[in-house]
């Protein structure tokens, strides 16, 4: 009788996804991703083109005053996703439980990055990024609860890959139309294309993808009760689960310091001058994205078969290889070789991290949790830009204009090893697999 329900419904009795989906599904469940990997890659371009080229600040404090200009809306994104990731779990409406919150994001997105566009001085471009982290996380929390609601276990590997893949390329369209930006200096035209994407693709989703498991029952308890809920102390019980969480913020940290930095690196370390550099950005993206679009989904699928582990330690062992050349490179040539080390490392990181985090969550709480995860990525940002930016501009003081850059770079070798050394506690077993009883099975 279970059997036969479960295979009515695709969902078994504690309420875990059991239908195979259409790869068609898969793909529309990760195209979102593109959107919102284009926005945050592209600006990170944007604006730094801005401060190298455009006089907003003084020479030499372009890494400070880029940490000044994103912090705040960072802490924002850390707040606000999982927040609203829990809210959605309960939410009832016509439309689902995330669909409403993924819809009114990005039509706000698209007036921020407006704002973004429009603005000239610092102080202006970080209120208005301040709001965009806010509109941009509460469709992102609710949003990442898509793959735990509706991927049966054997298609985990799979839609991690895909995630991943649709990742890598919103980082692809995001870097490039903000090179584009940088070597034409149409800084305003290219904000508002990365509004478009993300437009594009949103619409995708909020049409095409079918709802998953029945929202949770509120209880009674009001909306801010359920905001609190979020950030519970139950959530320290989950052991491996922050163990992990603290390893994607190393791992990202370190990928994040050469995404932040690029613009200055070249046009630093190198004196390229701005349409120079926006041409070679072009170039660093083409030998990143190929790097990442190779990795990406067989190491999805190699994942399944050896064990999520082991194949995110060898992409922190590739990326810190890569770092370490492309931080020493004594020609852009050389450089470029770290950077497709670098590449591949990510592609593999993308798909097998998010495989494991779908893992070992509890599905009934999954936009909490995949919110809460996500803390480690909007963090990883501002603090690669806060210890990197910052120990560029030292470093350009103290040892010649230059060589900022390169000290940034060579620090972040270290985040890729704290990163592997935090996965080691991390038990790997999908939460339906672990015996009963013992507290990685709890809370399904």
């Amino acid at each position: 009788m279970a059997q036969s329900e479960s295979a009515l419904t695709g969902f078994d009795e504690a309420g875990r996804p059991t239908r195979v989906l259409p790869v068609t599904q898969l793909v529309r469940l990760s195209v979102y991703w593109l959107g919102l990997s284009a926005i945050f890659t592209g600006l990170t371009a944007i604006l730094t083109g801005r401060l190298q080229f455009a006089g907003l600040v003084p020479k030499g404090t372009e890494g400070s005053a880029y940490f000044q200009m994103t912090v705040l809306g960072s802490i924002i994104a850390a707040v606000v996703q999982p927040t609203i990731g829990s809210i959605s779990d309960y939410t009832v409406s016509r439309w689902g439980r995330r669909k409403p919150y993924i819809f009114i994001g990005s039509i706000l997105d698209v007036i921020f990055l407006f704002g973004i566009a429009s603005s000239n001085t610092v102080l202006s471009i970080a209120a208005f990024f301040v709001l965009l982290q806010f509109s941009s996380n509460a469709a992102q929390g609710p949003f990442q609860g898509y793959v735990p609601d509706l991927v049966p276990a054997p298609q985990v590997g799979l839609a991690s890959a895909l995630v991943g893949l649709m990742q890598v390329m919103g980082n692809v369209a995001g870097f490039a139309i903000g090179a584009v930006a940088v070597a034409t200096n149409e800084f305003f035209l290219g904000t508002m294309a990365l509004g478009v994407v993300e437009l594009a693709t949103m619409l995708s989703v909020v049409f095409r993808v079918r709802e998953g498991r029945a929202p949770k029952d509120r209880a009674g308890r009001s909306w801010g009760a359920i905001a609190r809920e979020a950030w519970g102390s139950d959530i320290l019980g989950e052991r491996s689960f922050l163990f992990l969480v603290g390893s994607r913020l190393f791992v990202l940290m370190g990928s994040g310091t050469l995404i932040a930095l690029s613009t200055f690196y070249l046009a630093q370390t190198f004196g390229l001058d701005q349409e120079s550099s926006g041409r070679t950005l072009l170039l660093v993206l083409g030998v990143g994205a190929a790097g990442n679009i190779v990795a990406v989904i067989p190491a999805g699928r190699i994942s399944d078969r050896v064990g999520r582990k082991p194949v995110i330690w060898a992409s922190c062992l590739i990326g810190g290889i890569g770092m370490a050349i492309t931080a020493l490179a004594p020609s852009i040539a050389i450089a470029i070789v770290g950077v497709a080390c670098i590449g591949i490392s990510g592609g593999v990181f993308l798909a097998v991290d998010w495989a494991l985090m779908t893992d070992i969550i509890p599905k009934a709480s999954s936009g909490r949790y995949m919110g809460i995860s996500n803390v480690a990525t909007a963090s990883s940002g501002i603090l690669a830009v806060a210890i990197g930016g910052n120990l560029m501009d030292a470093a350009n003081a103290s040892l010649g204009y230059g060589a900022g850059p390169r000290a940034a770079l060579g620090l972040a070798i270290a985040y890729f090893v704290v990163g592997a050394l935090l996965l080691v506690p991390v038990d790997a077993r999908r939460r339906e697999d672990a015996p009963a009883g013992s507290p990685a099975a709890e809370a399904v």
